[in-house]
């Protein structure tokens, strides 16, 4: 039975997944969220009341959660990338590396976007604050941690640099890496490289114009 995919090209979140379905050529249905389609949001509400995007439906089983979509793929629907890595302890690296691009690339990059989409008067410049300071510290950790590896987590291509490569793109137009910390834009540019997201980013492109703080002339 086919995959069938919630989404939209233009969210970071669901750009992790269709890094992950890319890199295995792995087959799904494009069920795509836009004012256009009213029918597949109605779809789409029926599964997941909540509405929050992308979810991956495989038969009659319903997989929320971009980090357990990407488990979910690796078990069910393997290819020849192994993004959750065999062995244990480089999986639990791999987990951990996707929960700090989330948590706290992914995480506050959005804060500071949603704020811009408020009325003025409703703005939280504080939070914003907190949240860029929060980005500052995230891309000074990386940068180190980045300085003696290819990827996330080392030689191999797995679950978090499906999760850096969104997170890291839009954080950079959204409250800019410093130009000093060279490993980690060296590692966002691998990762634009990589032929997964690169389809991912172009898919995209006629989507920039809604990026609220406006999208750089660039990338």
């Amino acid at each position: 039975m086919t995959l069938k995919l919630y989404f939209h090209p233009f969210s970071q979140f669901c750009q992790k997944v269709l890094i992950a379905l890319y890199e295995n050529a792995t087959p799904f249905e494009v069920r795509m969220l836009s004012p256009e389609h009213p029918e597949v949001g109605a779809e789409f509400a029926a599964q997941w009341p909540i509405r929050r995007f992308p979810i991956l439906v495989d038969g009659a089983r319903t997989i929320l959660e971009t980090s357990t979509i990407i488990e979910y793929l690796a078990l069910h629907h393997p290819g020849p990338v192994r993004l959750i890595p065999p062995d244990p302890d480089a999986a639990i690296e791999a987990r951990m590396m996707d929960r700090v691009f989330d948590n706290y690339v992914a995480t506050p990059l959005s804060r500071v976007v949603f704020d811009s989409l408020r009325p003025a008067a409703d703005r939280d410049p504080t939070g914003v604050a907190e949240a860029k300071a929060m980005l500052d510290a995230a891309y000074g950790w990386l940068d180190g941690v980045m300085a003696d590896r290819e990827w996330a987590t080392g030689g191999a291509f797995t679950l978090a640099d499906c999760a850096a490569a969104p997170s890291l793109f839009y954080a950079d137009w959204t409250h800019p890496i410093p130009p000093g910390l060279a490993h980690l834009h060296a590692y966002r540019r691998r990762l634009l490289a990589r032929p997964s997201f690169a389809r991912a980013v172009d898919e995209a492109r006629p989507y920039r114009p809604l990026f609220p703080l406006g999208a750089p002339d660039r990338d």
